[in-house]
């Protein structure tokens, strides 16, 4: 079995920022990956300087070309199924049947969103079903726009959007749940709200052409915003002891620490604040703590 200083599960953004800090470290370092990140449908990633408009594979295929520069980093390409904690630190063993081991583990694996069971809406998912109006938001400013969502983050969430465009939707596909209160304030604002349950949405290619309801009623639209539920694609928490989050995220301190000594968390499966931008800041945050971590243990 190959051992390391760091095995990383995951080498999207934050993966591959980790991997850098600690290549430039001198430390042995393993990036696993299965080349599946979430955004791999997005043509497009935005609200990251140098890198503003282009697509996210492009990003990352850069990245991973400079990060292998570093002669400690290496790859594999593979899913990790079992992580297990060991006397010496870390194990982990992919669908392939390979085992590697660690002194530090840093867990940079992301979360796989969950699709509503609403015919078109995963093929709109990243490209016209949008997540965050940060990342896409201003692309789409001024255009007939949906929300799909209710109760208080859609509350909250329409403030966000509302500032974007004024031609605003919010679907809750079914009966709302929102105050009376906060009714009234969508519709002082103008935000027309739709209780009726969605049908299916027409697109082409992934691009909504429509909205249509099991009422029959139709809505042309140019982009909808959705917040979908998710699971992290680690099992950290059954394998490791991990704790979680109320939200499902893994919880980490400042420093990006787990509960679990050793094992340290960064990306999508950590915040709410998925964008390109944030990962790559956090991995390569917890980088420079691991190899802080490991300078510490060995001086």
């Amino acid at each position: 079995m190959k051992n390391y200083d760091v095995i990383i599960i995951g080498g999207s953004y934050a993966g591959l920022s980790a991997g850098m800090s600690l290549g430039r470290s001198l430390r042995n370092t393993l990036i696993i990956d299965n080349g599946k990140p979430c955004n791999r449908q997005t043509p497009y990633s935005h609200n990251f300087i140098t890198h503003d408009g282009k697509a996210p594979k492009e990003i990352s295929e850069l990245a991973r070309k400079q990060v292998a520069a570093y002669d400690t980093v290496k790859f594999h390409d593979g899913s990790v199924i079992q992580l297990r904690k060991t006397e010496k630190g870390f194990e982990a063993e992919t669908t392939e049947g390979d085992k590697f081991s660690a002194k530090k583990l840093i867990l940079a694996s992301g979360v796989k969103d969950r699709m509503p069971d609403i015919p078109g809406f995963a093929e709109c998912w990243g490209v016209s079903v949008l997540h965050c109006p940060y990342c896409h938001g201003y692309e789409v400013k001024n255009e007939v726009t949906g929300i799909l969502s209710d109760g208080d983050m859609a509350f909250d969430f329409s403030k966000l959007v509302y500032n974007l465009t004024k031609d605003l939707f919010l679907f809750t596909n079914g009966k709302s749940v929102l105050s009376k209160d906060q009714k009234d304030k969508l519709a002082q604002n103008n935000i027309t709200l739709v209780e009726d349950e969605v049908e299916k949405i027409e697109h082409e290619n992934g691009k909504i052409r429509k909205i249509i309801f099991k009422t029959g009623k139709e809505i042309s639209l140019k982009v909808l915003y959705a917040k979908v539920p998710f699971k992290q694609n680690i099992n950290a928490s059954e394998d490791l002891g991990c704790e979680l989050t109320e939200q499902g995220f893994i919880k980490v301190d400042c420093m990006q620490k787990t509960n679990v000594p050793g094992i340290f968390a960064c990306g999508d499966n950590v915040t709410m604040m998925r964008s390109v931008a944030n990962a790559i800041a956090q991995g390569n945050f917890t980088g420079a703590v691991v190899n802080k971590e490991l300078a510490e243990e060995e001086f």
